[in-house]
């Protein structure tokens, strides 16, 4: 007697095509995001073939970072409240055909206006696409089953995308020309854009919010010019009017900023989203740690191509066992800890980890030995970074009600680029401060000069072990104990649009 086999129901194909549908949604916008943070380190390599080949002064070297950096800082929540009000496919599109077009024209400059010009475009189409990314994968994987999956990964890319660009940025450039550490933009947009096309519906929000022009003006503004003195202060001191006077006027419109959001009835940044204890906590622990892990990569960067003579591909490969460990971190951290304790623990102790790796990394020597001096502390690093950056990034978008989805990733993503910019900022100029000291009554010649840019390496890995150290205390006073949840109103609006966007 034959029995029959049952056939699947309508609504678990469509549940299961769903789930599918999510898992391409993640692999879309982190390929987004991997090219955004990469693209920061990407152009440190190829900047010194690119001023060699256009010809321009050291002077204005500075400027090819810095005119991204200042677009993509200043414009970042600008770009996270379009992506609430016109639709996150639309941003996120738009975001990632704006950047491609700005790297295929910085490619093919011929002279240094045009190379900065396409940057600075890049760092544009880059505050509309970051946050565009964030919020449709906080959109998307709202239930608590699988995002944390998703966020491990997706802080996976995050945290070690910058090691990631200096690898690609060094074989780019040593095997074929610099001109392809912009051009390989190109590649990253043509998956991204061919899956968002047929996998990202289109969906604005009945409930979106209108645009708020004060403060739109005050934050752009004010942002700019924070980032502008901290890009001052690089090359810079600190007490040039250039950096003191930006950082003043820039600190001043924030506040205006802030007393202006409490004023009207659309904010740019509600404050309900940034005031909520964890969330609140989340964007000061990758404010912190943006600031230490830069500082980080640029001056361990310098100590093994300047003291070691590693050229750069070799410098890529260099940070790759870091990159294993940030991913190790961020799948622990966010799949098994941060369900059954919360964040507070999970970032407090990777805080200490990359403390204590940065504390480790002072005992560099003139002709260090990699595998002594340089491979566990790297590893202990990324593995603090891995355990803050993941969880942090799920915990800083839990909860938000789908209006405010995109304000809250450009949280996320404004708090790493000013914690980046104020880091390397503090470091250089204390490394600096550090290496004439050291200098000063004595001979100069190679060694001893080598000598002084060591010990100025040392001084920034101490104050960046301080800063992480400081991180661990101050995030876990603030983050609550025990797991988070949030609001019955946030879980509800969120979960409703899952599989919409």
């Amino acid at each position: 007697m034959s029995q029959s086999v049952p056939k699947p129901r309508a609504g678990a194909r469509l549940t299961g095509q769903r789930e599918n549908r999510r898992w391409w949604v993640l692999a879309i916008v982190s390929i987004a995001q991997l090219m955004i943070v990469l693209d920061v380190t990407i152009m440190n390599i190829a900047l010194p073939s690119a001023q060699h080949d256009l010809g321009f002064s050291d002077d204005l070297r500075q400027w090819i970072v810095t005119s991204y950096s200042l677009a993509f800082g200043s414009l970042l929540l600008v770009g996270g409240r379009l992506a609430d009000i016109i639709g996150r496919k639309t941003t996120f599109i738009t975001g990632l055909i704006g950047f491609a077009a700005a790297s295929a024209f910085g490619g093919a400059a011929q002279n240094f206006a045009m190379l900065a010009t396409a940057r600075a475009i890049q760092g544009v189409f880059a505050a509309l696409l970051a946050p565009s990314a964030l919020s449709l994968l906080t959109t998307t994987f709202s239930d608590s089953r699988d995002r944390p999956k998703a966020f491990a990964i997706f802080g996976a890319v995050v945290g070690s995308g910058a090691a990631i660009g200096l690898l690609l940025g060094g074989a780019l450039t040593e095997y074929l020309d610099w001109r392809w550490c912009l051009y390989v933009n190109l590649f990253f947009t043509v998956l991204a854009l061919a899956g968002a096309i047929v996998l990202i519906p289109r969906r604005r929000g009945d409930d979106a919010p209108t645009f708020d022009l004060p403060g739109t003006i005050t934050a752009v503004v004010g942002l700019f010019c924070v980032v502008y003195g901290l890009s001052n202060a690089e090359t810079h001191s600190w007490s040039a009017p250039q950096t003191w006077v930006f950082l003043a006027v820039g600190v001043a419109i924030l506040v205006l900023f802030v007393f202006l959001e409490t004023r009207v009835g659309h904010p740019l940044l509600p404050l309900r989203v940034p005031g909520d204890r964890d969330r609140g906590a989340s964007y000061l622990a990758v404010f912190l740690t943006g600031g230490g892990m830069f500082g980080c990569f640029l001056f361990l960067t310098y100590y093994l191509q300047n003291n070691l003579g590693y050229s750069p591909v070799r410098t890529g490969l260099a940070f790759l066992p870091m990159v294993a460990a940030v991913m190790i971190a961020a799948q622990l951290a966010t799949i098994t800890l941060l369900p059954r304790i919360g964040p507070q623990i999970p970032v407090a102790v990777g805080m200490l980890l990359a403390a204590g790796g940065m504390a480790w990394l002072t005992g560099i020597q003139l002709h260090g030995n990699y595998p002594v001096q340089i491979l566990p502390q790297s590893i202990l690093v990324g593995l603090g970074i891995g355990f803050v950056f993941a969880p942090t990034m799920n915990v800083a978008t839990m909860g938000v009600r789908p209006a405010d989805a995109g304000v809250a990733s450009a949280m996320v993503n404004t708090s790493q680029q000013v914690g980046g910019s104020v880091g390397i900022a503090l470091l250089s100029s204390l490394a600096s401060s550090a290496t004439a000291r050291y200098l000063t009554g004595k001979l100069p010649g190679p060694v001893v000069r080598a000598q002084g840019a060591l010990h100025g390496y040392t001084t920034a890995f101490w104050w960046s072990a301080g800063i992480f150290a400081a991180g661990a205390v101050t995030c876990g006073l603030l983050m609550g104990p025990g797991r988070v949840r949030p609001t019955a109103a946030g879980e509800s609006e969120a979960e409703s649009v899952s599989v919409m966007i």
